[in-house]
């Protein structure tokens, strides 16, 4: 890991490919920038919808003891992709906190959720997430880490522009990371973040664009561990072009 070490002495590891962790895919967007007039889970990527890509990585890397999916409200099509991969659909809210809230609401009484390592949340958005990457969060999270996030080193210069669009500053890409998925969690710590988050202002709020500023609005320090280029974020024309080339290259 890229982070300090555990934080706490008393966790368990589980064996070997033992089914440990609850794993929720947030896939309720609406996918408006990617131009397809659909919700982004449904556009088709080689042959099968975004969906069912991130599910097959789910399937992949095999060690989701439970599978809950965020979905747009009354989307039928794929709630079936959902049965079909043996995951559980619930109705997503309108933002992806609300849609992390409302599958945390349906994790809540599982009856195997005494025995689960931990929780990753990912966007079905990065289908196709490679297993190590997955491996990794859940790793940490046995290791002791409360809360684990994938990142990849910013290569880029990047600028802090002003309101006015004049450069402010420029910050030192050496300490700057682009964060992925899937996040790692302790249950109990998303469930707290959760709730300290549905009693911040609203103009608060809109500025969390993940899980793990959540966890930081709480002071709990979040782990980093390496992501990798393959899961990159399908949100834009270029991107699911890129998706297509490289689903082409791991068939090739």
């Amino acid at each position: 890991m890229t982070a300090s070490s555990p934080r706490t002495s008393n966790a368990r590891s589980s064996a070997p490919g033992e089914r440990a962790f609850v794993v929720m895919v947030v896939a309720a967007g609406s996918g408006e920038r990617l131009g397809h007039g659909m919700p982004k889970a449904r556009v088709d990527l080689g042959g099968r919808t975004i969906l069912e890509r991130a599910l097959e990585s789910v399937e992949a890397w095999g060690r989701a003891a439970r599978v809950v999916v965020t979905l747009p409200a009354g989307d039928a099509e794929l709630a079936e992709v959902c049965r079909r991969h043996g995951a559980e659909a619930v109705e997503g809210g309108g933002t992806r906190a609300a849609s992390v809230a409302a599958g945390l609401e349906r994790i809540a009484g599982l009856p195997e959720r005494s025995g689960l390592r931990g929780i990753l949340v990912h966007d079905a958005a990065r289908c196709l997430a490679p297993p190590a990457v997955f491996d990794a969060v859940a790793a940490a999270l046995e290791a002791g880490e409360r809360a684990v996030i994938p990142v990849l080193p910013v290569t880029d210069t990047v600028k802090a522009v002003d309101a006015e669009g004049y450069v402010a500053s420029t910050p030192q890409r050496a300490g700057l990371r682009i964060v992925q998925t899937p996040q790692g969690f302790d249950l109990a710590t998303l469930e707290a973040a959760h709730r300290e988050a549905a009693l911040l202002p609203a103009e608060v709020a809109l500025g969390i664009t993940d899980d793990a500023m959540l966890a930081e609005t709480l002071g709990i320090p979040v782990a980093t561990v390496p992501g990798s280029e393959e899961s990159l974020k399908i949100t834009v024309p270029l991107d699911l072009l890129l998706a297509r080339t490289l689903l082409e290259g791991r068939s090739g």
